[in-house]
């Protein structure tokens, strides 16, 4: 994500290297002057390299510069935009600081605050393509990183001025740039929602989706007037004071790559606007290019020190900034200006008197309302409505989630619009996936996997989800979800399941004893509730299930039982529960959290050529995740057991494999009877992970069995194992290079893609 980021936010970025001009004095009348010249102030996109705006904004400040007027694009236009609205330079640079910037570009909403049915999609596959299907094509996201966040900052930074008609009207005259994604121009934004203007200007492709104002798409401003001098001249600007925070061309040892070349040629095509509009200025005007080195347009992390950078380079350039300087007296009242005009503008929020959704039909407008906690006849809560449209983002439906609040003319009653685009490429979403593993000693196995869901089948949230297995395991599921009614979060939900898996059958000793191929078909109906609001705790599951399944041997030893070396064939019906909670913050190397999952059957069990009877079976899992710093435990149990029956005529449990008994061959513990417990340590490693999210270094301690029989089960022969490992967190999956070793099994490497 952090090397996407680095590529796509260069788009708005300036290329050229950091020169500040110190022009000959300005013609014209001096600051202190009643005929001292309009001063225009330009900003520049740039990313994360934006900040320094901030910066050159304080020592204007020190130095007493009023601006008349402020154009800006990408990043310059949110930070010119915010001062303009009147925000001072400390308030801004106070709100930058606060924000979580890793959090505010995430690609979806945190994990915890996920519905269960979106959550166990990370434990589906993890996909190497993921991509939709929306009338007869496919298509990809039009975003790589949610704009929610970023849509709700800005929203929240200019609910003040909501009800203002024109930039003009602003406590500094205001004017954001973006571009028409249809015919290339650029479009110059002086009135509408201020909020939605600074999020179009900074609508850089590939990483943000456009925003659609009016009949135009627009896109990042910087493609067209990164540094948008000529706007500020016909707003009728006398001087100008342009800032550019661009980064410059890289050199010959980057562009050996496909990233570098292609970060070279979006930097080599931007600078030729920015070119342009620098051979305007004139020695009347001012140009600032902060030295921010390598700092790239992703690096959100490190605004305190772009923001330093920009003062302190601003503060060198004082001599300069000075012919701009008005005397105290009448700065102060420029200041004063701001502040009554800011004071002014600024609008108390009321009592919602209505709740309107936009870009949904009627019968899911109801449903979606049904969920949220804002209400009419409440004083507007802003953290409140930023809550509500949060679930709505955990849905995963909308590429785009905002809101307004209009006042009632005369009253104080405002009523609220909340904006929902639905995803471009939904509602039918595509994930392929594998999974491997290999000992290097002849034993592996791989599987593609492949997921469908179809969201909104109809408008009470129907959903039909599809996975297919092929590989190792050969598996395919069908599912369809139907909510009762609008105002419940109760479910019903109905289900295939059949897989056919070759399964080893060993000897205590580890000897195989024999190859048998098991299939099986379930269906099965469910009633359901959700654990916590819309589900994001987790849910619970009651409901029947038929079974249809065989165990058919290819490969036997004399040593095996008869009933193992026959063809078995068995029907189950029978009633289910199932409940799992899930709050571990993310499915790969989580830091913190738990899952716990559970399950009990219960029913009657024929057989083709053994007695039949009731059955039943119980099994659970937990997991439990904390850290402290770079350091995490991570700790895992499983226990499980089923009727006695013959060992090998029906779905018996096992242990082996990587962190399941490390050092064991995958199903080499097998019985009706488990326990096992897992002690797992691992340590974020502070490096550049390259193209991975992340790299870890760690190690397991393991410990359980299984048994045939219930007079067998004791924990006084339980088997150990463990493993060392380097793990990284890729974009296909969570990746490891371990060394597992076991006292009955073997030691040696073993490679692992997927979750333990």
């Amino acid at each position: 994500m952090r090397i996407l980021l680095t590529l796509l936010l260069a788009l708005p970025s300036c290329v050229l290297q950091a020169l500040a001009q110190t022009p000959p004095p300005a013609a014209g009348a001096p600051a202190d002057t009643a005929a001292r010249p309009k001063v225009a102030l330009v900003l520049s996109g740039g990313g994360a390299r934006g900040f320094a705006h901030v910066g050159v904004l304080k020592a204007l400040e020190a130095a007493r510069v009023p601006v008349d007027m402020i154009v800006g694009t990408s990043m310059g236009a949110i930070v010119g935009g915010l001062y303009a609205s009147g925000m001072t330079a400390d308030e801004l640079e106070r709100e930058i600081l606060a924000v979580q910037w890793g959090d505010l570009f995430n690609s979806r909403e945190p994990r915890q605050q996920l519905s269960q049915r979106r959550k166990e999609e990370d434990f589906e596959l993890s996909p190497v393509l993921a991509l939709g299907f929306r009338d007869g094509e496919f298509r990809l996201p039009t975003g790589a990183v949610s704009s929610r966040s970023l849509e709700m900052l800005l929203r929240r930074y200019t609910l003040p001025t909501r009800h203002l008609q024109s930039f003009d009207q602003l406590p500094t005259p205001f004017r954001a740039v973006a571009t028409d994604m249809e015919t290339g121009q650029p479009v110059v934004m002086d009135s509408g929602d201020l909020a939605t203007a600074l999020r179009a200007s900074m609508s850089v492709p590939g990483v943000f989706s456009p925003v659609t104002v009016g009949e135009r798409i627009l896109g990042d401003g910087g493609l067209v007037d990164n540094l948008p001098v000529g706007v500020a001249r016909r707003m009728g600007a006398d001087v100008i004071i342009a800032v550019n925070i661009g980064t410059p061309l890289a050199g010959r040892e980057t562009l050996g790559t496909v990233l570098g070349i292609t970060a070279q040629m979006v930097n080599i095509l931007t600078e030729q606007n920015v070119q342009a509009s620098i051979a305007t200025l004139t020695p009347a005007d001012l140009l600032l290019t902060p030295p921010l080195g390598k700092l790239t347009s992703a690096d959100f992390e490190r605004a305190p020190e772009l923001v330093r950078i920009g003062r302190e380079y601003a503060d060198t350039v004082t001599a300069a900034l000075q012919r701009f300087s008005a005397p105290p007296d009448r700065y102060a009242r420029w200041v004063s200006d701001r502040v009554e005009q800011a004071v002014g503008n600024t609008e108390r929020v009321g009592r919602i008197a209505s709740i309107r959704f936009e870009g949904v039909n009627e019968r899911r407008a109801e449903r979606l309302g049904a969920g949220l906690d804002t209400a009419v006849g409440q004083r507007v809560d802003v953290d409140r409505i930023e809550d509500d449209l949060q679930k709505l983002a955990a849905a995963g439906d909308y590429e785009r989630i905002d809101y307004s609040l209009v006042r009632r003319p005369g009253t104080d009653q405002e009523d609220l619009s909340i904006l929902l685009r639905e995803n471009n490429w939904g509602p039918n979403y595509l994930r392929l996936g594998i999974d491997l593993r290999t000992d290097f000693q002849g034993q592996g196995a791989f599987n593609l996997r492949i997921s469908h869901n179809r969201h909104w089948l109809n408008d009470s949230g129907a959903e039909w989800r599809n996975r297919v297995q092929l590989g190792e395991t050969l598996g395919v599921f069908s599912e369809i979800y139907q909510p009762l009614g609008s105002a419940s979060e109760r479910f019903v939900a109905a289900y295939v399941d059949g897989r056919v898996r070759k399964v080893e059958l060993f000897a205590p000793s580890g000897e195989a004893l024999a190859l048998v191929q098991r299939q099986g078909v379930q269906v099965g109906a469910d009633i359901g509730w959700p654990i916590g609001l819309r589900g994001t705790i987790g849910e619970m599951r009651l409901g029947v299930i038929g079974a249809q399944r065989s165990t058919t041997p290819e490969l036997v030893s004399r040593a095996i039982p008869v009933s193992v070396a026959q063809t078995q064939r068995w029907r189950e019906a029978g009633l289910r529960a199932a409940v799992i909670a899930d709050q571990l913050d993310y499915a790969n190397f989580p830091s913190e959290g738990y899952r716990a999952v559970g399950e009990a059957v219960v029913g009657r069990r024929s057989y083709d050529n053994l007695p039949s009877g009731h059955f039943d079976r119980i099994e659970g899992s937990l997991t439990a995740v904390r850290s402290w710093g770079p350091h995490t435990i991570n700790v895992g149990a499983r226990f499980a057991r089923a009727s006695d029956v013959p060992l090998g005529a029906v779905d018996e449990y096992s242990l082996g494999g990587f962190q399941q008994l490390s050092g064991y061959r995958v199903g080499q513990v097998a019985g009706n009877y488990l326990a096992f417990g897992r002690l797992t340590y691992y340590r974020r490693l502070p490096v550049d992970p390259g193209p991975a999210r992340a790299l870890f270094v760690g190690g397991s301690l393991e410990a359980g069995n299984a048994w045939a029989n219930r007079r067998d089960v004791s924990l006084r022969n339980l088997r150990g194992a463990g493993s060392l490992f380097i793990g990284a967190d890729t974009g296909i999956g969570p990746l490891y290079l371990s060394l597992v070793s076991a006292p009955r099994g073997f030691t040696g490497l073993y490679l692992f893609l997927g979750r333990p």
